[in-house]
């Protein structure tokens, strides 16, 4: 690889060790092994039959890790063609049935998406953007099933009188570092 890249490998499930090429892009920030760790305790490492939506999936290691898990259908939306290249290639390297790659705006492809369809979406919005995160929090609530659960990776921990006003409660909750990160799920 070259010096303007680097790896992460996914931490569990059929694909374990499987190492992910990252390109080097501004803002891209994988989901660092430790928080995924948790978050995958948090889910149970089971996903056999979820449908799940990375919404800015950038290195697409939240993706990779679900179908890893059997997830049976993995949406990868990304507007950098560079980096759907990368996830692309990755998926016919793995034979990975039931993952794809969008290329586009997140926001369109969020609230292009059947409405309660969705066991699990990752919402990692770029850091400086938000006004980006809080639009992708509002379209990402209609397409979650009934008790589906939204990840979401942000700079700063989120208003729980914020959240609810969304239909969105706080299940679980991880500082680790610059990253705060929540395990939401959609209120019945």
């Amino acid at each position: 690889m070259s010096s303007g890249s680097g790896e992460v490998r996914i931490i569990g499930g059929q694909w374990k060790r499987t190492k992910l090429k990252v390109l080097d892009k501004p803002g891209l920030r994988p989901t660092p092994d430790r928080v995924r760790e948790t978050l995958f305790n948090w889910l149970g490492q089971d996903l056999t039959n979820w449908t799940c939506v990375d919404a800015f999936a950038g290195s697409g290691v939240l993706g990779f890790e679900c179908a890893s898990r059997g997830a049976s259908d993995v949406l990868m939306m990304e507007s950098d063609a560079a980096l759907c290249g990368v996830l692309s290639d990755k998926i016919q390297a793995l034979k990975a049935q039931g993952m794809r790659v969008q290329r586009g705006d997140a926001l369109m492809g969020l609230r292009s998406l059947k409405p309660a369809s969705v066991d699990l979406v990752f919402l990692d919005a770029p850091f400086d953007q938000p006004a980006l995160l809080e639009a992708a929090l509002k379209a990402s609530v209609p397409c979650l099933k009934p008790q589906g659960h939204l990840y979401l990776e942000c700079p700063q921990a989120q208003d729980e009188h914020a959240l609810l006003s969304l239909g969105l409660e706080k299940h679980k909750y991880l500082k680790a570092g610059q990253v705060h990160a929540h395990l939401l799920r959609k209120i019945a």
